[in-house]
C-alpha cells in the first residue's frame, strides 16, 4: 500500500503587509500634500498681504506728499505764515480722494491719534539757525521742522492692513546775503584784473566762468543749469576766448549743477523782470501782504521819502500808515537835491536826491518824531526807501546818492530805491584804520538796494565829471554793504562787464588805486534806468578790486534790516512706522 503526501500550500502575509504600507504611504502622501496646501495658503495669504502692506505704506506716503507739496507751494508763494495759517487745511482737507482718481474710492486714512480722514502735521516749537548740506554748503537757513504722517488702510482688500508714513521736511529760509555772488538769471565773471571769490556763488541759469587773468573760487560753486567754461555767445558775446588761466577751485569739491532753483517768493512767476518789483513802490490798492506785497522795500522801510516837483517830504513807512511827518527843517539837514554831476556810462546829467548818511545818523538818535513812533513797534531806525517823483528835463535821469556815510545808525541801515544809487566815498566804516582792509569788525550791518549801483572815490568832485577820464582821478575808497542791484544784460556784441564790473565807477583808478569792498553782490534784474551798456570810451578805468565777501552776513544778527530771503524746502527724514505712530523711529 503506497503512502500519498499531501503538499499543503501556506498563505504569506506579504498582501496585509503591502496593504499597511500603502495605507501609510498614502497618510504620509495626504499628510505632505496637506501640509504643502497649508503652506502654500499661509505663503498665499502672506504674499497678498506683503503686497497688501507695500501698497498701504505707498498710499500713506502719497497722503503725506500731498501735504507736503501743498506745503511747499504755499511756503514759496506765502511764506511760513501762510503755512503756518494753513494747517488745518492741511490735517483736514488734503488727503486723496476718488476726485483725484478712483483708485482712492475704497482707501481709508488715519492720522495715528485715532482721528480718521485725517493727516497728522505738527510744527516743531524751535526754530534755528542751522548750516545746510550739500549742495548749498557753507549756507546758513533759519529752519523750521515739520513732522507729517499718514495711516492708510484699503477697505477692498481681503487683508486687512494698516501701513503708516511719517515724512519730516525744513522749510528753510536763506538769507540773500549769504552769497558773496548770487544771480537771478545767468552769471558771468571774466576778470581783468587777479580776483578771488571767498564765499558761496550761485547762479539760478548758467554760470559763464571766463577769466581773462586769474580766477579763484574759495567756496562752493552752484548753478541750476550749467557751468560753462566759455562766454556767452548765446547772448551775443562776441569777445574772443578768455585769455587768463583756468578758474581755479579751492574747495574740495567742483562747482555742482545742476542743482534747483533759489528764487524769492514773489509769486508764481519769479522771473528777473518780475522780482525787480520788490524795489518799485506798489501800485495802488495793491494788498502788501500778497507775496510780491510782502517783500517790497516800499512797504517794509521804516522811512519814506519823497521827491516831487515841489519839495521833498520824509514821513514814517508803512508799519504805522506813514502818519509820522518829519519837518521841513529836519528834511533838509537830511536830504538835498540841488547837486547834478554827469554820468559818462549813461550820457546823461544825474539829478541826485542826496541822503546825508551821518546828519540821518545823528537825527535818528534824537528825533521825536519817527523815532518814537518806531518805539512803539519796538525797533530803532534802520530803512529809508527814497522815491522820486521829478519830472526831469529830457537827457536827465533822477537818482540817490549816499554821502557821508562813514557812521550809520547803530542798528545798520539799509537804503533802499527803484532808481540808480551811486555812493560817495567810503561807506559805514567806525574806524578808520580799518579802511582798505577785509576787517569788518567795526562796521555795521549794511545793505544798498537800487536799479544800479555807482562807486565814487573819496576824491569824486561833480565838477569835474564832465572832464575827461584822465581829469577824473579815483583815490582808494572803502564800502562796506551788501548791493542788490540790477544790470544790463549781455546783448549782441555787448558784454554785461560780468560779475567783475557789478558795482559801477566812473572815475580813473588806475592799478594803483585800491577799491576795497566788503560785502555781498545780489544781482537781481535787468536796470531799467541805468541801460546803457558797458565797455564804452571815457568812462573808467578800472580799479586794484579788493573784494571780499563779508563774514558778519553768516550770523543772523549781523545780517542787513531787511535782508531778502530765498526759501527752499529741504526732505529731511522718511520712515515706514506702526499704527498710531507719528514720529521717525
Amino acid at each position: 500500500m503506497s503512502m500519498k503526501i499531501i503538499f499543503k500550500n501556506h498563505q504569506s502575509n506579504r498582501s496585509g503587509s503591502a496593504l499597511i504600507l500603502t495605507m501609510i504611504m498614502c497618510a504620509v502622501a495626504l499628510a505632505i500634500l496637506a501640509g504643502m496646501m497649508s503652506w502654500s495658503a499661509t505663503s498665499t495669504k502672506l504674499t497678498h498681504r506683503s503686497i497688501q502692506y507695500s501698497r498701504s505704506i505707498v498710499a500713506a506716503e502719497a497722503a503725506t506728499d500731498k501735504v507736503v507739496s501743498q506745503m511747499n507751494q504755499d511756503f514759496l508763494y506765502g511764506g511760513e505764515n501762510l503755512v503756518i495759517n494753513n494747517l488745518n487745511l492741511y490735517r483736514n482737507n488734503l488727503l486723496p480722494k476718488p476726485a483725484d482718481s478712483s483708485y482712492w474710492g475704497t482707501w481709508v486714512f488715519n492720522d495715528g491719534n485715532g482721528n480718521a480722514n485725517a493727516t497728522y502735521v505738527m510744527r516743531a516749537a524751535t526754530v534755528n539757525f542751522v548750516a545746510l548740506e550739500a549742495p548749498y554748503s557753507g549756507l546758513n537757513a533759519l529752519v523750521s521742522t515739520y513732522t507729517v504722517a499718514s495711516h492708510a488702510r484699503d477697505t477692498a482688500s481681503v487683508q486687512d492692513v494698516t501701513a503708516g508714513v511719517v515724512q519730516q521736511v525744513q522749510l528753510a529760509t536763506i538769507p540773500i546775503f549769504q552769497f558773496a555772488m548770487y544771480s537771478s538769471g545767468n552769471m558771468e565773471i571774466s576778470c581783468g584784473h587777479p580776483l578771488t571769490v571767498a564765499g558761496p556763488v550761485h547762479s539760478n541759469a548758467h554760470l559763464y566762468v571766463e577769466p581773462d587773468n586769474t580766477l579763484t573760487f574759495a567756496s562752493g560753486v552752484t548753478a541750476v543749469l550749467d557751468v560753462l567754461y566759455q562766454r556767452d555767445t548765446v547772448d551775443g558775446d562776441t569777445r574772443g576766448a578768455p585769455s587768463g588761466l583756468p578758474a581755479v577751485f579751492t574747495q574740495t569739491n567742483q562747482p555742482v549743477s545742476p542743482v534747483a532753483a533759489l528764487t524769492l517768493p514773489i509769486g508764481t512767476t519769479n522771473t528777473p523782470e518780475a522780482i525787480r518789483e520788490i524795489i518799485e513802490p506798489p501800485a495802488v490798492g495793491e494788498d502788501p501782504t500778497s507775496p510780491i506785497g510782502r517783500l517790497r522795500y516800499y512797504n517794509e522801510s521804516d522811512m519814506l521819502v519823497t521827491a516831487a516837483n515841489a519839495g521833498v517830504a520824509i514821513t514814517s513807512g508803512r508799519f504805522n500808515g506813514s502818519v509820522t511827518i518829519v519837518s521841513p527843517s529836519d528834511v533838509a539837514f537830511m536830504v538835498s537835491t540841488t547837486n547834478r554831476f554827469w554820468d559818462a556810462r549813461e550820457g546823461k546829467t544825474v539829478w541826485p536826491i542826496d541822503l546825508n548818511i551821518g546828519n540821518l545818523t545823528t537825527w535818528s538818535q534824537t528825533n521825536t518824531t519817527i523815532r518814537a513812533a518806531l518805539a512803539l513797534v519796538g525797533s530803532n531806525l534802520s530803512s529809508v526807501y527814497i522815491v522820486d517823483n521829478r519830472t526831469l528835463p529830457v537827457g536827465s535821469i533822477g537818482a540817490v546818492r549816499v554821502v557821508n556815510g562813514l557812521q550809520l545808525p547803530p542798528s545798520g541801515l539799509t537804503v533802499a530805491t527803484g532808481r540808480p544809487l551811486y555812493v560817495l566815498g567810503d561807506y559805514n566804516e567806525l574806524n578808520a584804520a580799518n579802511l582798505g582792509s577785509t576787517n569788518t569788525s567795526a562796521t555795521r550791518p549794511a545793505s544798498l538796494v537800487a536799479d544800479a549801483i555807482t562807486f565814487l572815490s573819496d576824491s569824486w568832485q561833480d565838477s569835474r565829471s564832465t572832464n575827461s577820464l584822465a581829469s577824473r582821478p579815483a583815490t582808494a575808497t572803502t564800502v562796506n554793504a551788501a548791493l542788490l542791484t540790477g544790470v544790463v544784460e549781455t546783448s549782441p556784441g555787448h558784454y554785461s562787464g560780468g560779475m567783475e564790473n557789478f558795482p559801477r565807477f566812473l572815475e580813473y583808478w588806475g592799478s594803483a588805486n585800491i577799491s576795497t569792498y566788503n560785502g555781498s553782490m545780489v544781482k537781481m534784474f535787468p536796470s531799467l534806468y541805468a541801460t546803457n551798456v558797458w565797455g564804452q570810451t571815457n568812462v573808467y578805468e578800472p580799479p586794484s578790486r579788493n573784494w571780499s565777501f563779508d563774514s558778519n552776513f553768516n550770523n543772523s544778527s549781523k545780517l542787513p534790516p531787511k535782508t531778502p530771503s530765498l526759501l527752499k524746502l529741504l526732505r529731511h527724514q522718511w520712515a515706514t512706522v506702526a499704527p498710531g505712530q507719528n514720529t521717525t523711529p
